[in-house]
């Protein structure tokens, strides 16, 4: 490695909600542990995989929801804190526990580290509404949305609607306390909107949006780390072959591929809005038109960041790390041809894009290398554990897919990218 991380600055998972399942934080664990960087997490029980990971010097069992009230989980971040006994560097998981750290700056910065941003920023960007006027103010392309206030508002929206259109959670915050609809859900019908509209509420929390049909478009991912300027210290660009659910969750397989084009509208739109810490953007490049259309902006670690790192061994945690305790973040290209692969959600995903349409001409036909999310010879419980665990969920998700496509017309593909 042609750096050295301060191996006396510990490094801290942050999760709210219960996703044991996480291999994001499992390559966290791993990539700052491999720099000899102590870390810590939190987890939902002992027995997680990034519990067992032997990178981790100790994990701190605290169940959450991601819907308690905010100053329960700031005073049991800094009990979290006192007991690892110095200042960690932050490295959440969720919007939940981005933005807690974003707005309670104040009472946590004493005992830990991390970029500092405005207060209101993460969490205006996590929302569908506030990143679609976000991207309306500062001329970046996304799709055509409504923001309905009531059951007639939605009436009046599908008499005019060309369909499909898609429907998403206004807030990231409501999908585990109240979700309208069950993540990213594809409408196929105005009977179908109605129907389903009728459960929403007088103020339904949804955001309706255009479908970008899936064989007119490809799916794009942007990780980055930004300093306290809004200059990109680690920036990288890929393409998304398959996701799961299909078309509308986490990333299941993705290639990185040098973008330009991408990688200036990312950096433009950061330094506009003054964003300071880790992204992770899905874009759909819509080929009707040739722009690139931003779905989803995550300001926090993306579950799929080792996809990328640079010819100097940086990812957007270790850049963080670094930039954070005072050290140069070494330049250098991203390993261009690279694949990633999540194991125990690839297998189904391949089977589900078959007969999608979907295509990606932009990836290459043979891979550089390959990251497994959760396979590594150096730290193998990780994956067993996941082995161990998967069953009963991966089933319980099955059966939710079953239940939703049954209900008239509506889909679980997401029209327009995301995770």
């Amino acid at each position: 490695m042609p750096f050295s991380a301060d191996d006396g600055v510990p490094a801290l998972i942050v999760k709210f909600g219960d996703y044991p399942l996480h291999h994001g934080g499992v390559g966290a664990i791993r990539s700052l542990g491999r720099l000899g960087v102590p870390m810590y997490a939190i987890t939902e029980d002992p027995y997680t995989p990034a519990a067992s990971s032997r990178y981790l010097r100790r994990a701190f069992v605290w169940p959450t929801t991601g819907t308690e009230d905010p100053d329960r989980l700031v005073e049991g971040l800094l009990r979290v804190g006192k007991r690892i006994g110095r200042p960690a560097v932050l490295v959440p998981t969720d919007e939940e526990a981005a933005v807690l750290i974003a707005e309670r700056q104040q009472e946590l910065g004493d005992a830990f580290l991390f970029p500092r941003v405005e207060a209101g920023l993460p969490r205006r960007l996590a929302s569908k509404q506030g990143l679609h006027e976000l991207c309306v103010e500062h001329g970046i392309p996304t799709p055509v949305a409504s923001f309905p206030q009531s059951y007639d508002d939605i009436e009046r929206f599908a008499r005019t609607a060309r369909f499909p259109v898609v429907a998403k959670n206004r807030e990231a915050f409501v999908r585990r306390s109240r979700p309208a609809v069950n993540g990213t859900t594809r409408i196929a019908s105005r009977e179908a909107l109605l129907s389903l509209a009728r459960d929403w509420g007088e103020r339904p929390g949804v955001i309706l949006q255009e479908y970008l049909p899936r064989e007119e478009a490809e799916d794009w991912i942007v990780h980055a780390y930004f300093d306290a300027d809004s200059n990109p210290r680690a920036l990288f660009t890929g393409v998304k072959v398959r996701s799961w659910p299909p078309h509308a969750g986490m990333t299941a397989n993705a290639y990185v591929v040098d973008n330009p084009e991408l990688s200036d509208l990312a950096a433009r739109f950061i330094k506009q809005i003054g964003f300071t810490g880790i992204i992770d953007l899905d874009l759909r490049f819509d080929r009707r038109d040739g722009q690139y259309k931003l779905l989803d902006f995550n300001p926090r670690m993306g579950a799929q960041f080792r996809l990328f790192e640079s010819e100097s061994g940086v990812d957007v945690v270790r850049a963080m790390h670094l930039d954070l305790t005072g050290r140069d973040v070494p330049e250098g290209e991203q390993r261009a041809g690279h694949r990633y692969i999540v194991e125990n959600i690839d297998l189904p995903a391949l089977l589900a894009y078959r007969r999608s349409g979907y295509t990606t001409p932009h990836a290459p036909t043979r891979a550089s290398g390959t990251e497994l999310a959760w396979l590594a010879a150096d730290d193998p419980l990780p994956f067993l554990t996941m082995l161990a665990r998967f069953v009963r969920p991966g089933a319980k998700h099955l059966y939710q897919l079953w239940r939703t496509n049954r209900r008239g017309g509506v889909g679980g593909g997401k029209g327009t990218g995301a995770g």
